[in-house]
């Protein structure tokens, strides 16, 4: 038996550093486009004081003009550095939100599935909004560090002027970044709260769609909205509180700034009062109190989006770093062989077993549904190799020794409530577009009179889950799928439900002969399917008790009578 993976957990932090490792190039551009910016921001309150110190010393039109040429190379300079820094981080944020978006879907996706302990509504927000939020620590850094470029640059050219202003500068920064970082814990507990509401809410989103059809059936639909309503007004309080908190922040942020800047422009007049400064000096001081607002509000609210992409990529490491229900083993079965069930037990199967030989079509009767389940989910490998007793063979290897991936290859398990998906008749039959067996597979499960009814035929646009289709054609839509796939082993979980009794006939007769040669099981209660069968397995209180063809368990088996006659 394989063992579940029990590799320490992934976190966030490795996530982000991943994120950055993989943008150094992009990043370093950006920084410096960036910090060129800043820099020019920085440059062009110095250059109007270096001017108005020039202008009153030299008063010359030569001298203006020089100024002025230096001003439009400034202001040309901030503009291109601003537009391709934010290009290339940007194109770097969004390839990198791509990029885990479909490593979260890969995980979702992966034929093993992961124990992650999350609905499908969940890994959805996850793998959009969380992925995108965890992107952006590539724009934050560059950002971060060109506004400390511009920072640094304020307060050397103050420190010039006179040391207490830049000495101001420095220190104030400080203690607005220490009385910020504080605030940002708050808003990152908060903010993975709220994804973890809204996520909830998704998922209560995906069920409530999932199963509209039936709540519709019974009247359930008002107590089932109900329950979203009460979901998501859980995830609108705690996005209030989040709203809260960044407003409290930005406030703070913004507060704190001016306060800095004020004191900056009252610190340099009454140096230029007291004769310390030149009003030159004065002119430039106060412009980068002015400007210092900005990279310091950016420089700000850097630690905030810093909680916000450590808080996705922590709920992103809940998919990323989950183990595998089970890990896989490598050799490939057989091609052609059978299928054998040796003594397993699981749930209410107890020590069951049974061989169904290479080209046999044989179908299983189950007494109890749950039996029918969880033989169902054994086959599908829903269920890891290592949670039940026994072993389940494929071409005379056990499915613990095998690749889940040749597993899944050699062996088709199709449920009884096997999805449909939005696109077209065709794509539904055939979703990796190779299968050259799609007009025996339409035949065989009595869909020619759906394509026939569309003028598109197998082009006709199916809605998603199959909303535009009836209960019987979606199955039978499931059921072309399956035979489409032209598998070794065929396993058809109760493929008929939902069908009339004379379609029923002309299934069965149609999936014998088109399967015939090959390896098929059918897990069902129809007399149609247990007729067209070579021979019946009865399974009763988790074990096999009585094996014939149908025909005989008829005359001779007064229980299975009972439970197969319609």
């Amino acid at each position: 038996m394989k063992t579940p993976d029990t590799r320490r957990p992934r976190p966030g932090s490795d996530i982000l550093r991943t994120a950055l490792r993989g943008n150094v190039g992009a990043m370093v551009w950006g920084t410096v486009l960036m910090g060129l910016y800043q820099a020019g921001e920085t440059a062009f309150p110095i250059a109007l004081g270096l001017i108005v110190e020039h202008t009153m010393r030299d008063r010359s039109l030569g001298a203006l003009g020089l100024s002025i040429g230096a001003l439009a190379v400034i202001i040309t300079t901030v503009s291109l550095s601003w537009r391709f820094g934010m290009r290339v981080l940007q194109k770097a944020n969004t390839t990198e939100a791509h990029r885990w978006r479909v490593r979260v879907a890969a995980c979702g996706l992966q034929p093993v599935a992961r124990d992650v302990g999350l609905k499908s509504g969940e890994v959805l927000t996850i793998a959009t909004e969380d992925a995108d939020q965890t992107a952006d620590i590539i724009e934050v850094v560059p950002l971060l560090i060109s506004s400390l470029v511009a920072v640094v640059v304020a307060a050397v050219a103050l420190g010039l002027a006179d040391i207490r202003l830049g000495l101001l500068v420095i220190v104030g920064t400080v203690a607005i970044l220490s009385i910020l970082a504080v605030l940002s814990k708050r808003i990152g507990a908060s903010t993975r709260e709220q994804q973890a509401r809204v996520a909830r809410a998704g998922a209560k989103v995906a069920d409530l769609i999932n199963g509209l059809r039936p709540l519709h059936g019974f009247g359930g639909n008002h107590a089932a909205f109900g329950s979203y309503r009460e979901v998501s007004t859980d995830a609108k309080r705690q996005a209030i509180t989040v709203a809260g908190v960044n407003g409290t922040y930005a406030g703070t942020a913004l507060a704190l700034n001016a306060v800095l800047a004020a004191a900056v422009s009252l610190t340099a007049g009454w140096l230029a009062f007291d004769g310390r400064i030149t009003i030159g000096e004065l002119v430039m001081a106060v412009g980068l109190a002015q400007f210092i607002i900005e990279p310091l509000k950016m420089f700000s609210e850097m630690p905030k989006y810093v909680m916000m992409a450590r808080a996705s990529a922590e709920r992103m490491a809940l998919v990323l770093s989950a183990p595998p229900v089970t890990t896989s083993g490598r050799r490939r079965p057989a091609p052609g062989g059978g299928l054998e069930v040796d003594c397993v037990r699981y749930g209410s199967l107890r020590e069951l077993k049974f061989e169904v030989g290479a080209g046999e079509f044989v179908a299983i009767t189950a007494y109890q549904p749950r039996a029918a389940a969880d033989l169902a989910s054994v086959l599908a490998v829903n269920v890891a190799p290592d949670a039940y007793e026994g072993a389940v063979r494929v071409g005379g290897q056990a499915i613990a020794d095998l690749s889940i991936e040749s597993v899944r290859e050699h062996m088709l398990v199709n449920p009884y409530d096997g999805e449909i998906f939005a696109g077209t008749l065709r794509t539904n039959i055939d979703p990796s577009g190779t299968s050259e067996m799609i007009p025996e597979a339409v035949e065989a499960s009595m869909l020619t009179d759906v394509v026939a009814l569309h003028c598109e035929g197998l082009d006709y646009a199916v809605r998603d889950r199959g909303a535009n289709l009836s209960g019987g054609q979606r199955q039978r839509l499931s059921l072309a799928r399956a035979l489409a796939a032209d598998t070794d082993v065929l396993v058809l979980h109760d493929p008929t439900t939902a069908v009339d009794a004379v379609t029923e006939q002309l299934i069965a007769r149609n999936v014998a002969k088109l399967r015939h040669g090959r390896t098929t099981v059918v897990i069902t209660s129809s007399p149609a399917l247990l007729d067209a069968a070579d021979r019946v397995l009865v399974l009763a209180d988790g074990i096999v008790t009585a094996e014939d063809t149908h025909r005989n368990l008829l005359a001779g088996d007064a229980d299975y009578c009972r439970a197969v006659a319609r």
